[in-house]
This record gives C-alpha cells, structure tokens and sequence, in this order.
C-alpha cells in the first residue's frame, strides 16, 4: 500500500501524517506513507484544498483533518 499526504507542510497535513502511522499501527498493516509538498506534484492529483490523502494513487480525502479512528475504516 502507498500512501501520500499532501500538503504545504502546515501543522494540519504534519497531524495527518502523524495519524495516518497511527492508524497503520492499529490495523498492524505496513505501507510507504510520502509527504508531498510540491505544488505541482499536489496539483496533478486536482487537489484544491489540504491536507489531503492518497492511497494507492486514488485521492480518498481533500481538505480534512482525519483522525486515526476515521483512517481505519477508510484504510480497512
């Protein structure tokens, strides 16, 4: 599994990320989780707001914080 949080590098987009290996430790799966913070990069996926999620190339999540509860459902 690939996982990328994309955003600017903000206090919002660190959490996610954060939340996104704690959600990773509750569900024991491993996965490659990537910061993006290049604009250009964040722009190919049409992401208009951040942080936003990617997993497995499909952006799942754009503009919302998710906590680790609501990233194992989605991650499931």
């Amino acid at each position: 599994m690939n996982i990328k949080v994309l955003g600017s590098g903000c206090k919002k987009c660190q959490k996610l990320e954060a939340n996104v290996k704690e959600a990773l430790v509750l569900l024991n799966k491993e996965a490659n989780v990537d910061h993006v913070t290049d604009y250009n990069e964040i722009v190919s996926y049409n992401v208009m707001s951040t942080p936003a999620l990617v997993v497995d190339g499909k952006v799942v999540s754009s503009g919302r914080l998710l906590t680790p509860r609501q990233l194992v459902e989605l991650l499931k």
